[in-house]
């Protein structure tokens, strides 16, 4: 026994089963197993952080969420609820001792909760038909105020006559009369609009606020706990305006309305000063362009006073919050495909804090974070770059450090491929356009590769220096993958994203084709063996480029725009792209239209072309695709479909449909991919 003992001791100690294991390159079932931190909030002292960890189940194919507490410098970190639910959105009172959040955890209804932190008794706040949306604690901690959609009948002219008893007739017609009557993700809209209430946090029945015809945005309290402040489009010609909105104030206890900005743009994201006398927010004077810079303003809280701060600041003002003592700001925003934080004096001087902020889109590499700060100027953020979706970071002024790897026990034995940036010149007009280039692993610079170029959508997005489950997969089975940043690409200035304006898609081919004629340069891609892919505007380029070059050996094009006379009809938000993609309506100016359209182009494709959206997407629809796919077989270009059941424009809304989506593109370049 002794021996055997012995044995098994020495068997245990050198197993590598147990405390190794052999490196392999990801699969796409590992994408259940990825993790991410969201949402993270600071306390109001900066003593502790609750940030959102998300999860997926592989069972049930669901994406899920619980909160986690961790002390501000990596200390104590628990989970504060479990369980194969969601939890999200904390937010904590002004004297640190609990929290609100909202979850499903009881019968799969989404409630809003009250937990007392030092015993973790927790409370239902809510049992509405509707979950509550954006919410917002009083100052003294006694009221949340939060907006809730409120449903009502949509009203019909058809008057249908009784059936007799016990006849089975079809359901009732459904009579549109909204310019806005379906949306992505959410389908065809039912009747009613987002209103105000307020909430004692000892429960109860919530107080409905306004009753308007219009959508308020969430609020946030003023100081004397009597009124609270928050943005809508109250303008009579809302359906034609959709960025036109205002800040304003509402008395909680009479309901009256004051409106506090007046301009013709978007005015939102009210946030209060330390002191309470003055607002900050965030918008722009509209001019009709397809990309404008986001500013951020303060007044006073009577709407007076009003001050542009980050005038000279060409970058989007993604998320703020005022320092402590109200003389400055801290802000997220995106510069060269990288998140930062910075401070910003009220004169509008920038210091960077730190950066690497992002990671929350686990799928395509998009530039995305979140922070939030405390109230003696520490913070809390979203940390990723290309090797891990996003973590837990924490920073003051001086210094920051990540405090969480979430997904350390997958990566440990994953091999990942190798990110790095490029820069070239485009052959239209030599401006620097910015990319980068992941290798697979095991990269061995004297091979030759299959390459894929890769498209960001928008087109008025970016993408930047963090993990893609995507483009990994793709290196991961053996191919060289570029994305990029071509022009009408955000975090690179107002001029530089307006090079589309009103000219989509056009030369972003030459900055697309320059950048896969840099990488050929460096010798290890075989140019006989390119492939392109991209969705959405990545889509509308795919199908563009297909149009332009026979280069590319397959292409796979993702929920795109094909025809953009029937796209501005036809998606969701049908009052916007014809006003600021195109200037004037497709009737008004055909040629236009013609020009920019990729089905102009069908009749010179030659390279096999796959076709792949969502069945439910409502802002790139299904039509769009059909369209291409039956030219495509009119001209006999080798060709398929593939259509997600269930899937909006955001594919991706359970894990399987984004494995889905990158099996499918495999299987099409795996097709044509000559051997080398």
């Amino acid at each position: 026994m002794k021996k055997l003992l012995t044995t098994m001791l020495l068997f245990v100690a050198t197993s590598p089963l147990l405390f190794g294991q052999v490196q392999s390159n990801l699969e796409l079932l590992d994408i259940f197993n990825m993790e991410y931190v969201s949402d993270p909030q600071i306390s109001p002292d900066g003593s502790k952080i609750i940030y959102v960890r998300n999860f997926k189940d592989v069972m049930t194919d669901r994406n899920l969420s619980n909160l986690w507490i961790i002390n501000f410098d990596g200390s104590n970190n628990r989970p504060l609820t479990t369980g194969n639910h969601n939890d999200f959105a904390p937010k904590w009172s002004h004297d640190g001792t609990k929290i609100v959040f909202k979850s499903n955890m009881a019968d799969d209804k989404m409630k809003l909760y009250l937990m007392w932190l030092d015993t973790k008794e927790t409370m239902a706040l809510t049992n509405t038909p509707q979950s509550p949306g954006a919410v917002s604690w009083s100052y003294d901690d006694r009221y949340v105020a939060f907006n809730m959609f409120v449903p009502e009948a949509n009203k019909s002219i058809i008057k249908m006559p009784g059936k007799p008893e016990g006849a089975e007739w079809n359901k009732p017609p459904k009579y549109i009369d909204k310019m806005n009557y379906r949306g992505d993700g959410a389908g065809y809209y039912k009747g009613g609009n987002s209103q105000l209430f307020t909430l004692p946090i000892t429960g109860g029945t919530p107080k409905q606020l306004t009753f308007s015809e219009f959508d308020h945005g969430g609020p946030i309290w003023a100081k004397d706990n009597k009124h609270l402040y928050f943005s809508a489009n109250f303008h009579k010609d809302e359906e034609m305006e959709p960025a036109d909105s205002e800040i304003y104030a509402i008395n909680v206890n009479d309901g009256e309305i004051t409106p506090l900005t007046k301009r013709y743009g978007p005015d939102t994201h009210p946030v209060l000063s330390p002191d309470g006398s003055k607002i900050a927010y965030l918008g722009y004077d509209d001019r009709l362009q397809g990309y404008q810079i986001t500013q951020m303003y303060i007044m006073n809280t009577d709407g007076s006073g009003s001050q542009l701060v980050s005038g000279d600041f060409d970058r989007d003002v993604e998320d703020m919050a005022w320092n402590s003592k109200g003389n400055g700001f801290y802000f997220s925003y995106t510069d060269q495909g990288v998140g930062k934080l910075a401070s910003m004096s009220l004169s509008g001087k920038v210091d960077d804090i730190t950066n690497g902020l992002g990671g929350l889109s686990l799928g395509r590499p998009y530039n995305a974070a979140g922070f939030s700060a405390s109230n003696n100027n520490k913070f809390a953020y979203t940390q990723g770059d290309t090797s891990h979706p996003s973590d837990l970071g924490a920073a003051d002024t001086r210094n920051s450090k990540r405090l969480t790897a979430v997904n350390d026990d997958l990566f440990s034995f994953k091999k990942l491929g190798e990110v790095e940036e490029m820069w070239w010149e485009s052959s239209y007009d030599q401006r620097k356009i910015q990319g980068w280039v992941v290798t697979p692993p095991d990269f061995d610079p004297s091979k030759k590769y299959p390459m894929i170029l890769e498209i960001h959508g928008g087109p008025f997005t970016s993408y930047g220096e963090v993990y893609s489950a995507e483009i990994q997969a793709y290196a991961a089975e053996g191919y060289v993958v570029l994305y990029t940043n071509p022009r009408g690409s955000t975090s690179y200035g107002e001029e530089f994203g307006n090079l589309i304006h009103h000219d989509y898609p056009n030369h972003d081919y030459e900055d697309l084709m320059s950048g896969v004629d840099a990488l050929l340069e460096k010798g290890y891609v075989d140019e006989d063996n390119l492939f392109v892919t991209g969705g959405s505007g990545g889509g509308v380029l795919t199908a563009w480029i297909v149009g332009k070059t026979d280069r590319f050996k397959a292409a796979v094009v993702a929920k795109p725009v094909i025809n953009w006379t029937s796209f501005v009809l036809y998606a969701d938000g049908v009052q916007f792209f014809s006003k600021y993609w195109f200037g004037k309506k497709p009737w008004e100016d055909p040629e236009n239209y013609r020009r920019r359209s990729p089905l102009t182009y069908v009749g010179n494709v030659t390279t096999p072309t796959m076709l792949l959206t969502g069945e439910e997407d409502y802002r790139t629809p299904i039509a769009e695709s059909e369209q291409f796919y039956a030219a495509l077989k009119l001209e006999n270009v080798e060709t398929a479909m593939v259509r997600i059941p269930g899937a909006s424009h955001g594919i991706a809304n359970k894990p399987s449909n984004l494995i889905a989506k990158i099996a499918s593109v495999l299987a099409w370049f795996d097709k044509y991919k000559g051997d080398k």
